[in-house]
């Protein structure tokens, strides 16, 4: 039996947090025999936000172990999330926590590029720690 999180995912440019419409956000977890398994991709609207995803997490009651390896009695769920818009550096943020009942909020700044370079040409990738439960 499979319990559910929630993924929300705002997208935003510089400290003052200004929303960016229109940003692709894809979201994927890791599949069978190494390859990724798509479970979003959405544009996000004017508030910088996505459409909440659900996504299938352990029981609460299987988790055996807090060090948030797949496979090995996690208590939640690893993730990747996606962020690109034109004229922005992509970001990736890599092994985000999905935890059972819980939603989890993924906040995304993007960097403005210089003029004339493409978003693919320079991007981010941040890995998250595992939480110390």
């Amino acid at each position: 039996m499979q319990a559910t999180g929630t993924l929300s995912v705002r997208v935003y440019t510089s400290q003052a947090q200004i929303p960016l419409e229109g940003a692709t956000v894809v979201v994927t977890e890791p599949g069978e025999e190494g390859k990724w398994k798509l479970l979003s991709l959405q544009s996000t609207n004017s508030s910088g936000m996505i459409q909440a995803v659900q996504i299938d997490t352990p029981m609460p009651g299987e988790s055996t172990s807090p060090d948030g390896l797949p496979g090995g009695g996690a208590p939640c769920t690893l993730c990747d999330v996606w962020a690109e818009q034109p004229g922005y550096a992509m970001l990736q943020m890599e092994n985000v926590q999905i935890f059972p009942g819980v939603e989890t909020v993924q906040n995304m700044e993007l960097i403005p590029l210089p003029q004339g370079l493409c978003s693919l040409q320079q991007r981010d990738v941040r890995d998250i720690p595992a939480q110390a439960l």
